[in-house]
C-alpha cells in the first residue's frame, strides 16, 4: 500500500473515532508538503471542522495527536491554520521504497475487460500536403494522451480521420495533371506527400497569377476568383469525383496512395500509430444520411432553398447549416458521419477529439448535434483543445510553400543533437551505429519533450536550439540522467554488488526526498489522466531526475561500505530509472541505456 493510502486510511479512522464522522479514505488526498514547512505530507482538515465543532487548528492538532499515537508511519506533525503537515517516521521510508520496487508496472493501472472504452482522434491530415509542425504537436499530444489514459486503466482506441476529398485535394490533382509530366515519387526521388504538396503550392502560384491578370483587366478580387479558369477546372474535377468519374477517381487513388506511403514513414519515425483510420471519402455520405434521418424526426429543419439546418438557439448558440441547398455536406455533416461509423464499429464510452482551439465552437455544436441524434457519449464528448505552435520566426503558411515540414524538422533535430552531443563529448567511445541510434533518440526526444512539457491549452513557440540542452527542463537532460543511472547500475553489477536487505535502514533527508518523489508517481499519472495533461508527466519526470541528481551528488553509492545502505541506494537508483523510463514512455519518448 502506498504511503498516501496509509495516511488517508489512518486519518479516516481518526475522524471516525474522534468525531463519529464516516469519511471515505478515497476522498482524503494527502499532498506533498510545501518546502517552506516541515513535513512530508499535508492533509486539509477543513472538511471535519463542522463535525468537530472546533477551530481548524484544534481539529488539526487532535487528528495529529491521534496519528502519532496510533499510526506507526507517523513520527510527528505541525498545524498551519487548517493544514496538518505530517512527518513520516524515517525508518518507514525504506518499506515505501521496497513496495515501489516490488510493484510490477508501478504507477500503471492495467485495464480490465469491462474498463471504459475511450476513443482518441488525432492527426487528421489533408492528403494535399505533408505533415507540418502543427501536426507534430497534434500527433504527440494525441499519442501521449492515449498512453496516459491507458495507464489510468482505460481501454483506448487511437484513431485518425484523413481528409481525402474536397476542392483542396483537386487542386493538387489538377496541378499534377497539367504540369506534372507523369512525375512519381520514384522519378522525383521524394516522398509522396512532399511531391503532392509541391503540386498544391504550384496550383496556388498559377492561380494567383490568374487573379492578378484578371484584376489588372479591371475586375474585383471576388469577381476574379469566380472567373478564374483554373478554379473552375478544379471545381469541375470535384464534381466529377463526386459523380465517381473513373478517370478522376483513378488519379485520386494513385496520388492519395503516394501520400499515405509518405505519411506512414513520418508517423513511424515520430513514434505514433493508430488502431483504426477513417477516411472522409467514406464518412461524408454517412453523415448526410444521418442528418436526413434527423430531419425526418424533426431534429432539424429545411429552408425554402432546400438547405438543412439545426436550430441551436435554445442552447445559447445559433442556427447551423448541415446540408447546402445543392445537397452537398459541410464539415459538421462529415463529423456526424464519422461518429456514426465509429459508434457502429466500437461500443465507445467516451470520445476525445484532439483538435486546435480554433475549432472550439465547432465541437460545441457537434456535441449538441450528436446528443440530439442519439449518440450516448455525444453530450460528454471531449474536445482536447490545444494552442497553436510557432517557430521564433513566426507562423507557418502552407499555401505559400513556407510550411515547417515535419520531416525536415525531425532531420534538423537529429543533426542538432549529433552536433551538440559531439561538442559535449557525450558520444565519445560510441560506435557509428550507437551514435546514429543515440542522436535519433535525443533529437526526437528533445522535440517531443519541448512540445509536451507546456500546458497543451497554451500557444507556444518551439525553439529547436533551446530544446536540445543537456541542462534544464529538456528531454536530453532527462535522457542523460537516465543513462547516468544505468551506468551506475552496470558498474555495480560488474563489481558483483547486488541489492540485499535494506528495510531496516533509516534513510537520510536526501534519500527520503527521492523516495517521496517516486511515491508521487501513481497520483501524477492519475491526475494527468483526469486533466488530460501530458505536461504533468513531463514536468514530473524533470522533477524526479533533478531529485536524483541531488541524491547522486550528496550520497555515495558504489563506494558506500555499509552493505544495507548501499543496497538501499542501489534500489533507489533502480526504481528511479524504472519510473523515468515509464514516465517518458507515456510521452512517447525513448531513453538510451548509455550516452
Amino acid at each position: 500500500m502506498s504511503i498516501d493510502n496509509i495516511i488517508a486510511q489512518a486519518v479516516a479512522r481518526a475522524v471516525k473515532e474522534l468525531y463519529g464522522a464516516d469519511t471515505d479514505p478515497a476522498t482524503i488526498q494527502p499532498q506533498t508538503t510545501k518546502k517552506e514547512f516541515e513535513g512530508n505530507l499535508t492533509v486539509v482538515v477543513f472538511p471535519w471542522v463542522k463535525a468537530a465543532r472546533k477551530s481548524p487548528e484544534a481539529v488539526g492538532k487532535e487528528i495529529g495527536d491521534w496519528l502519532v499515537d496510533n499510526e506507526p508511519a507517523v513520527d510527528r506533525y505541525n498545524v498551519i491554520k487548517g493544514f496538518l503537515n505530517i512527518v513520516i517516521e524515517p525508518s518507514f521510508w525504506a518499506s515505501v521504497l521496497n513496495h515501489i520496487c516490488n510493484t510490477p508496472h508501478y504507477g500503471i493501472t492495467e485495464a480490465g475487460a469491462d474498463a471504459p472504452l475511450v476513443m482518441v482522434e488525432y492527426s487528421s491530415p489533408n492528403t494535399n500536403k505533408p505533415l507540418h509542425l502543427g501536426h507534430v504537436r497534434n500527433n504527440l499530444l494525441g499519442y501521449s494522451l492515449s498512453e496516459i489514459l491507458k495507464a489510468c486503466g482505460n481501454r483506448v482506441i487511437k484513431t485518425n480521420i484523413v481528409n481525402d476529398r474536397g476542392i483542396h485535394i483537386c487542386k493538387s490533382m489538377l496541378a499534377w495533371k497539367k504540369w506534372g509530366e507523369g512525375a512519381t515519387p520514384e522519378s522525383r526521388g521524394v516522398k509522396g506527400d512532399h511531391l503532392i504538396g509541391d503540386f498544391y503550392v504550384l496550383f496556388d502560384k498559377h492561380y494567383k497569377a490568374e487573379l492578378a491578370e484578371l484584376m489588372a483587366a479591371g475586375v474585383t478580387e471576388e469577381e476574379a476568383a469566380a472567373k478564374s479558369p483554373l478554379m473552375q477546372e478544379a471545381r469541375a474535377m470535384l464534381r466529377a469525383w463526386e459523380n465517381k468519374d473513373p478517370e478522376v477517381r483513378s488519379l485520386w487513388q494513385m496520388m492519395n496512395d503516394w501520400v499515405y506511403a509518405g505519411f506512414d514513414e513520418t508517423y513511424k519515425r515520430m513514434g505514433v500509430d493508430f488502431d483504426k483510420i477513417y477516411y472522409e471519402s467514406e464518412t461524408y455520405l454517412e453523415g448526410k444520411e444521418k442528418v436526413l434521418e434527423g430531419l425526418e424526426k424533426g431534429y432539424m429543419y429545411r429552408k425554402e432553398d432546400g438547405s438543412v439546418w439545426a436550430d441551436l438557439t435554445a442552447d445559447g448558440l445559433d442556427h447551423k447549416l448541415l446540408l447546402r441547398s445543392d445537397g452537398t455536406s459541410v464539415y459538421m455533416t462529415q463529423d456526424i458521419g464519422t461518429a456514426k461509423m465509429r459508434y457502429s464499429d466500437f461500443p465507445i464510452d467516451k470520445m476525445i477529439y484532439v483538435v486546435g482551439n480554433e475549432q472550439n465552437y465547432h465541437f460545441q455544436v457537434l456535441s449538441l448535434l450528436l446528443d440530439r441524434l442519439g449518440f450516448k457519449w455525444g453530450k460528454d464528448l471531449v474536445h482536447f483543445s490545444y494552442g497553436m505552435v510557432e517557430l521564433p520566426e513566426g507562423k507557418m503558411k502552407s499555401r505559400e510553400g513556407t510550411v515547417v515540414d515535419a520531416d525536415d524538422l525531425m532531420d534538423e533535430m537529429v543533426t542538432t543533437a549529433r552536433n551538440v552531443s559531439a561538442e559535449l563529448g557525450k558520444l565519445d567511445g560510441c560506435t557509428p551505429e550507437e551514435v546514429a541510434g543515440i542522436t535519433e533518440m535525443v533529437g526526437l526526444g528533445a522535440l517531443k519533450y519541448f512540445l509536451l512539457k507546456v500546458d497543451p491549452r497554451k500557444n507556444m513557440t518551439f525553439n529547436p536550439k533551446e530544446s536540445i540542452d543537456f541542462n534544464g527542463n529538456t528531454g536530453p537532460f532527462i535522457q542523460y540522467t537516465y543513462a547516468r543511472i544505468r551506468s551506475v547500475l552496470r558498474k555495480a553489477a560488474e563489481a558483483g554488488m547486488t541489492i540485499g536487505e535494506y528495510t531496516a535502514v533509516k534513510p537520510g533527508e536526501r534519500e527520503i526526498a527521492l523516495i517521496q518523489r517516486l511515491a508521487d508517481y501513481p497520483s501524477v499519472v492519475a491526475e494527468a489522466g483526469r486533466s488530460y495533461s501530458p505536461a504533468l508527466i513531463a514536468n514530473y519526470a524533470y522533477d524526479l531526475v533533478k531529485e536524483y541528481n541531488q541524491f547522486y551528488h550528496d550520497c555515495s553509492i558504489l563506494k558506500e561500505e555499509d552493505e544495507a545502505v548501499r543496497s538501499l541506494r542501489l534500489a533507489l537508483s533502480e526504481c528511479a530509472a524504472s519510473v523515468v523510463k515509464s514516465a517518458m514512455s507515456l510521452l512517447g519518448i525513448s531513453v538510451p541505456e548509455r550516452m
